[in-house]
């Protein structure tokens, strides 16, 4: 920072009219800075977009894939049985029973103070068998020792009133494979089994020569139906009907989210290209373009999304199936009269639907590819201007604070000066004076 002695001997503002001097000065990096600011948001606008469009690739691609659109629901003619759809389902249908469900094995001992022997021994289904040593005989210790154990079984202090209790052992999975057995040294203990473990069990085609039955250590039997899994909750003669049908509210809904990711790219371009006229403080008309006005890329981009969803394909128009374009330029979906198309041709719009989306997941790749994009390529070269706008303002820095130092130096040494001439004036006069002062007396 270099000296500054505001009106020392001028009377000037020196630091007010170097300031205005060094405003000058800067103005081209003044405009570089706009420029620069400009490039930051047109960055911004391309990588907002170029997300929406690859966002748009990735889900068109799925919707394209061989099974995208097989979607499938499935429904119980029972409250007590619930579905779960998984991959692979195909529509078909089959009626069953509910012979029993699956349970655990719990076994109770008599009322206890505590474990009449230093250890017990655990025997699984599998013929596994596991020795638990508690760190004393007490009930509590004899119930951590089990739970911590590999045994799978789960031992609980139930309270039976009168400050007695008993323990309680139950398998830690439900299915016959869950069954265990104790043994105890010294019979004290006075296990009694209360419930046995057991699978679940279901009957396919029940009362006919057909008849199957089909267990499951759970309530879940998988795959009853190809990816289909059923999960029975109560025993009951009463044939359930295991139901999978094609899903058209979810086809239906798929082809309307393609369509509206579609509409949501061409509606950001749109947006960011529009002109608007408005009028300047003195009220001149004066016409502003959006971040993407005139930039043949974005309009190319535009242009390939949307001929990509409405294209007609083998001969027929998309809107056949209600996939219009509207007078505006953007694309409609029109619910009832693809409902209908589906209906009348299942087979053939989930095909049409397939094609629309691969068209528009390529158009999109083609855009959004992080490697040879479109926009991903416009991103890139953006981002070299803005890198190379920083390093001009950055020299520009450099040389206006040379040129401010340079400034103040020039000032300071004119105060300096102008000081020195002052104070030279002030003795000449002093000594002028002093003449004519002398001239007077003689």
């Amino acid at each position: 920072m270099g000296l500054a002695i505001d009106g020392l001997a001028s009377g000037l503002d020196t630091t007010s009219l170097i300031n205005s001097l060094m405003t000058l000065e800067a103005a081209p990096q003044t405009l570089i800075k706009s420029k620069a600011a400009a490039v930051q948001t047109r960055i911004s606008a391309l990588q907002g977009l170029n997300s929406a469009v690859a966002d748009l690739a990735a889900k068109a691609a799925k919707l394209a894939e061989p099974k995208g659109l097989e979607l499938y629901t499935a429904t119980s003619s029972s409250a007590k049985v619930t579905t779960t759809m998984g991959t692979g389902a195909k529509p078909g249908a089959v009626d069953f029973t509910v012979s029993q469900l699956a349970q655990t094995q719990v076994s109770v001992t008599k009322n206890l103070t505590a474990w009449p022997e230093a250890t017990l021994t655990i025997v699984g289904q599998d013929g596994k068998s596991t020795t638990v040593t508690p760190k004393s005989n007490s009930l509590d210790d004899v119930v951590t020792a089990v739970n911590a154990s590999t045994a799978n079984v789960v031992a609980s202090k139930v309270s039976v009133g009168g400050g007695e209790f008993r323990l309680q052992f139950t398998s830690a999975k439900t299915g016959v494979a869950g069954g265990f057995t104790i043994t105890d040294p010294n019979p004290t203990a006075g296990l009694t089994k209360v419930q046995d473990a057991q699978d679940a069990q279901i009957k396919l085609w029940a009362g006919t020569g057909a008849e199957v039955m089909l267990s499951s250590a759970s309530n879940t039997f998988s795959d009853l139906l190809p990816g289909v899994s059923a999960t029975v909750s109560e025993v009951s003669g009463t044939s359930t009907r295991l139901a999978v049908s094609r899903d058209n509210a979810q086809i239906s809904k798929a082809a309307s989210d393609l369509v509206s990711g579609v509409n949501g790219v061409l509606a950001q371009i749109s947006t960011k290209s529009a002109v608007v006229s408005s009028t300047n403080a003195t009220g001149s008309p004066i016409t502003s373009g959006g971040v993407f006005t005139g930039d043949s890329t974005i309009r190319t981009v535009n242009a390939a999304i949307l001929a990509a969803a409405s294209a007609p394909i083998n001969g027929k128009s998309p809107s056949e199936l209600g996939i219009g374009v509207t007078k505006t330029g953007t694309m409609e979906f029109d619910a009832t009269k693809f409902s209908d198309a589906l209906a009348k041709d299942p087979a053939g719009t989930m095909a049409a639907v397939a094609t629309i989306a691969g068209r528009v997941a390529a158009a999109a790749k083609q855009a959004s590819d992080p490697v040879t994009g479109s926009i991903s390529t416009k991103i890139k070269g953006q981002q070299s201007t803005a890198k190379d706008f920083a390093t001009q303002i950055e020299n520009w820095d450099d040389r206006l604070e040379t040129r401010r130092t340079t400034l103040q130096r020039t000032y300071s040494a004119l105060e300096v000066a102008l000081s020195g001439m002052n104070a030279q004036s002030s003795w000449l006069t002093s000594q002028l004076a002093g003449l004519s002062t002398g001239s007077t007396s003689s």
